[in-house]
């Protein structure tokens, strides 16, 4: 299952992982967001234990939305040791957003 990522724990749950993160920007009023939902779901069932996936409400956590420019969602931000390393703005198939993760394991 996805983490929920605020405002409060993303220092400590993205910037600070050991693992490579995929983090969701989402929002509930998103039909795009709702459409990949289930991948992202699945994908963090995928990668538990190798990986972060969260999910970022940004209506509820405009600190970090603002923080990394999010002005459409769905986007995706890879991290890795606190850095952004890859991006995917707009809804993508599964094997795309899975594949930008698997790069950051190996």
């Amino acid at each position: 299952m996805a983490l929920e990522i605020t405002d409060a724990n993303f220092e400590e749950l993205v910037l600070r992982s050991n693992k490579p993160v995929l983090l969701d920007f989402w929002a509930e009023w998103c039909p795009p967001c709702r459409m990949i939902a289930p991948s992202v779901e699945e994908i963090a069932n995928e990668y538990s234990g190798k990986a972060i996936v969260g999910k970022v409400n940004v209506d509820y956590n405009p600190g970090v939305a603002t923080k990394y420019g999010i002005r459409n969602i769905p986007v995706l931000l890879y991290f890795n040791k606190g850095e952004v390393v890859d991006k995917q703005v707009g809804a993508a198939p599964k094997s795309i957003l899975a594949g930008k993760l698997a790069k950051q394991l190996s």
